[in-house]
């Protein structure tokens, strides 16, 4: 089998390729850039494994007028700018060493071991630089399937690293076969090992959340998180049961995935403080779900929040009564962002200030809104 893609033959990865072949170096493609040309799927980073040592690739590139950048030196890991395109080149390599968390390696020469220190057999596929597939652990009928499968042994590839926890229920949402369900020995491992999950940064737990929130259809990955007590272990007290509805209703409606949305939709104790949420993300996950519990019509939210949060909190309302969306919601949301105030605080002065001025424009402000935004400023006033 052939991968064949753009960005193989851009001069930008050609250079970084032959900068390592000339050297009397091997590198392949690896990993995502490889699962994905195969799925048909856009490619992001380029992924590159070599049996060239960290500090041959730094000479190599700088030989061949490229930027080496040592992102990763211990772990093996040099960043190859070429053109203003990143290339991670990465030496082959074994773990001798793991608590969890972190890994200590040693580099080597074959590809063999470098595919075995991997998690999933899908992500251990690999590229010739002519695009000819090398697949030494049997990644492709996985691939081909739609199997999410740990390599080798599940629970040792998770102990190796808890993300993968996460990262297992992740991958089944983007390249798993929702109706065939997830591998069962996976699962397994996964629900075994959830306590492990405390040990991990809540940064890279947040961050895997959030990819995986931002799935086309996170749901059933969820679902099965909540059922084998992944969810609980993470985010106390959430919930998977509104987001299937959610997920139907952006669908139905148009609107794209959004992690924060589906987020809200979990609810959860302490959600920005467990994901390590921007102060940003935290205020507005704070309004998505302040506005589920309100009362506001639709078209209030809209001009009080803006027609995504407004249009936001109408879904995720509708998700948590079981998918029922009021047919005019999303354009009474958009009627209301669109509205504007026509009373000024000057148009009160100066006969009121202070308190009272913020009192009283506070309930003309009501009465507009009451009026369905209709009255006039020559009606209020």
């Amino acid at each position: 089998m052939r991968i064949t893609a753009d960005w193989i033959n851009r001069p930008e990865t050609r250079a970084v390729l032959d900068a390592l072949n000339t050297g009397g170096q091997r590198a392949f493609f690896v990993g995502g850039c490889v699962r994905n040309a195969l799925l048909g799927v856009p490619v992001g980073d380029i992924d590159i494994a070599t049996d060239a040592a960290p500090e041959t690739v730094m000479a190599l590139a700088e030989k061949a007028g490229l930027k080496p950048v040592p992102t990763g030196m211990e772990h093996g890991t040099i960043t190859v700018v070429s053109g203003g395109v990143p290339h991670e080149v990465t030496t082959f390599r074994a773990d001798t060493e793991t608590d969890g968390r972190r890994a200590k390696v040693v580099f080597g020469q074959s590809i063999e071991a470098d595919a075995a220190r991997r998690d999933f057999t899908m992500n251990a596929l690999y590229a010739a630089p002519d695009g000819a597939v090398i697949d030494p652990l049997g990644g492709l009928p996985d691939l081909t399937a739609q199997r999410v499968r740990f390599i080798g042994e599940a629970a040792e590839r998770i102990r190796e690293d808890y993300l993968r926890v996460l990262r297992f229920f992740r991958f089944h949402a983007c390249y798993g076969d929702a109706e065939g369900g997830l591998d069962a020995e996976g699962l397994a491992a996964c629900a075994a090992a959830r306590d492990g999950l405390a040990t991990l940064s809540r940064e890279r737990i947040g961050a895997e959340m959030r990819k995986l929130l931002a799935a086309r259809d996170p749901a059933p990955s969820v679902a099965a998180m909540q059922a084998a007590w992944v969810l609980a272990a993470i985010l106390p007290g959430a919930d998977a049961r509104a987001l299937a509805p959610l997920v139907h209703l952006e669908a139905q409606t148009g609107i794209a995935p959004d992690a924060l949305r589906r987020l809200a939709a979990l609810g959860g104790v302490d959600v920005a403080a467990r994901l390590r949420l921007s102060r940003t993300d935290a205020r507005r996950l704070d309004r998505l779900r302040d506005g589920i519990a309100d009362a506001m019509p639709p078209a209030e939210l809209g001009y009080r929040l803006g027609a995504v949060d407004g249009g936001d909190i109408v879904l995720l309302r509708a998700a948590c009564l079981g998918g029922l969306l009021a047919p005019d919601a999303l354009d009474e949301v958009r009627r209301g962002a669109a509205a504007v105030f026509p009373v000024r605080a000057a148009d009160l002065m100066p006969g009121l200030g202070g308190p009272a001025l913020g009192r009283r424009l506070a309930e003309i402000e009501a009465r507009w809104i009451a009026s369905g935004f209709a009255l006039t400023r020559e009606d209020l006033l």
